[in-house]
Parts: structure tokens; C-alpha cells; sequence
């Protein structure tokens, strides 16, 4: 990918900070928190991978195949990277991360079929980009099939602007702080 990116000039937000609690659309109480790394957690996050729709899976993650899971898992689940989980109880609901590319960061968010279209992920990923701007994140990018409009409707609402159209993935970015730089272009 271009290390061109376009991003707005105006900083999004401002956006909830994690840990958060909220009820779903469906009666249910969630928590979004930052991930932590202990066991317990990285086990609810793997089998919430494991359980996770094939039909939900884009541009090849997650990974199908449970090793490849952890696999990636190992690769997103550092300190390098900014993590966050929504919990059902014990049960991972949703994860979404940050992950670093040279001067922004790239955003993939995930829900659980049995908790989508609850309001899940979009209290997942405002929460995520709080967590991101709290931690000094300027700009986020990232990457959806043109044709998930829902999810190119929330992105929008969210305050992501369209910065590449080219293909049959669009390319979203969003500026949670400034560097006080004029060369972001």
C-alpha cells in the first residue's frame, strides 16, 4: 500500500476513552476495554476467531485455519499495536486493533455474528479511537470492500473520509490528532 495517504485536515472526535459500558441493542451489557494480554483474554479472543463466520471474513482476515489464527494473533496482540475487546461476561463479542504502518496506523475491526448489528462495533471502534488519540495516534487508515456499505456508512458517520477509490476496496483515513506538521500529504 501507498504511504501517500490522504487524510482530512480536521481532527475527529473527540471520541470515548475504553474502558466503556454500554447496553447493546440487544439487552445485553458490553464492556469494550483495552486488551491486557493475559491468558484469559487472548484464549476468549482466539475463540472468538475460531467461531467467527467464514461469510464475515474479509480481505483474508481473520485467518480461517486455528493456527493461522494464533499466527496473526501473535502479530497484532503486542505492545506495538493498540487493542481493545468487547466483552459479553467472558465472552469476547468483538476486537478491534491498530495497528502500526510507518507514520499512521491501520484499523480492522471484528464482531462476532451473534453480536452484530447490535451497536457493538460502532461503541467498539469510537472507543478504539479514543484510545488511539489518548495515546498520541494521529491518523488511521483503512481498508473496505466497496460493496459493505454498511460499514462504509459507519465509517463515514465516524468521521472517516474516502481517500482512495481506485480498486474494488476503498481506502477510508480519519486524523485523531494533530503534529503540529504541515506535511501530512
Amino acid at each position: 500500500m501507498s504511504r501517500d495517504r490522504r487524510y482530512p485536515d480536521a481532527v475527529a472526535g473527540p471520541f470515548e476513552t475504553p474502558p466503556l459500558r454500554f447496553e447493546d441493542h440487544e439487552g445485553r451489557a458490553i464492556e469494550v476495554r483495552p486488551y491486557e494480554g493475559t491468558d484469559r483474554e487472548y484464549e476468549a479472543v482466539a475463540s472468538m476467531y475460531v467461531a467467527f463466520d467464514p461469510a464475515d471474513r474479509a480481505q483474508g482476515i481473520p485467518p480461517s485455519e486455528e493456527q493461522r489464527i494464533h499466527e496473526w494473533l501473535g502479530n497484532i496482540l503486542t505492545d506495538e499495536c493498540l487493542n481493545v475487546v468487547a466483552w459479553d461476561g467472558e465472552t469476547a463479542a468483538g476486537h478491534a486493533t491498530l495497528v502500526p504502518d510507518g507514520d499512521a496506523y491501520e484499523l480492522a475491526i471484528f464482531v462476532l455474528q451473534a453480536y452484530q448489528q447490535a451497536g457493538i462495533g460502532t461503541h467498539l471502534m469510537k472507543s478504539l479511537l479514543g484510545y488511539g488519540a489518548e495515546s498520541g495516534v494521529e491518523k488511521v487508515w483503512l481498508t473496505v470492500e466497496r460493496w459493505n456499505q454498511p460499514a462504509v456508512n459507519l465509517y463515514r458517520k465516524i468521521g472517516f473520509e474516502v481517500s482512495d477509490s481506485e480498486s474494488f476496496e476503498m481506502e477510508m483515513g480519519i486524523r485523531l490528532t494533530t503534529a503540529g506538521s504541515a506535511a501530512d500529504e
